[in-house]
């Protein structure tokens, strides 16, 4: 069974952690990570290095990225070559990267990324923001594309997940189409298969216990002032 086929009609846990959390640290992280695969986990999405690097010990795939602020560049996921060549070699099977077609740090082209994961053995995961973007990536050699950075490139970040553009792709693109991007329940996740997807990615709402508890907070009459 290859990589994608590991993960089809399944659930892949994005465990990743930024700023005061405490599963920055790796030992916690891979605690989280030992979690979400033992709950079901088909597959993980993991930020870092040192991360990836843990995850791909539970024995299941790992999509790979590095987070990244560059300046002059507004690319953040994975901006550059070297960063894929660093995640193939600490193990990732599947490389994601921002395939919005934004400008790269040091003019860098997408085809350069797909092309270095390749090399070093892996899937290269486009995470796009619509179907044009999509299907680009496809014609620069990309094996997946996801919906992760649908809402997030243009005007405010929407409540729910773009089930949407998942039908759009799963129609147009020839390739794997991963759903990600503010699944938070199980009737969407349901609703993203019915709509084409390959696999589904959730993350907040399973692995990041900061921002889950912040939003059960803001419903109290009384939150605390720095939630």
């Amino acid at each position: 069974m290859n990589v994608a086929d590991a993960i089809r009609g399944r659930l892949v846990v994005s465990c990743q952690a930024q700023g005061p959390s405490p599963f920055t640290d790796t030992g916690h992280m891979m605690a989280m990570a030992a979690a979400a695969v033992l709950g079901g986990a088909a597959g993980l999405r993991g930020q870092g290095v040192a991360h990836v690097r843990g995850m791909v010990d539970l024995g299941v795939p790992v999509v790979g990225l590095v987070k990244r602020s560059t300046p002059g560049s507004p690319v953040y996921i994975t901006p550059g070559e070297a960063d894929v060549t660093a995640l193939t070699r600490a193990g990732a099977q599947i490389v994601a990267a921002d395939a919005t077609g934004r400008p790269r740090p040091g003019g860098e082209k997408l085809a350069d990324l797909v092309a270095a994961a390749h090399t070093g053995g892996a899937l290269f995961m486009a995470d796009v923001d619509s179907l044009d973007a999509a299907l680009a990536a496809v014609d620069a050699g990309a094996d997946l594309v996801g919906t992760t950075l649908s809402g997030y490139t243009a005007g405010p970040v929407p409540d729910g997940p773009d089930i949407a553009l998942v039908g759009e792709l799963s129609r147009h693109c020839p390739v794997p189409v991963i759903a990600e991007g503010r699944y938070r329940t199980r009737t969407q996740v349901s609703a993203a298969f019915d709509e084409g997807a390959w696999a589904v990615v959730v993350g907040t709402a399973i692995s990041d216990p900061v921002n889950t508890t912040r939003r059960f907070a803001q419903a109290c009459p009384h939150p605390r002032l720095d939630s």
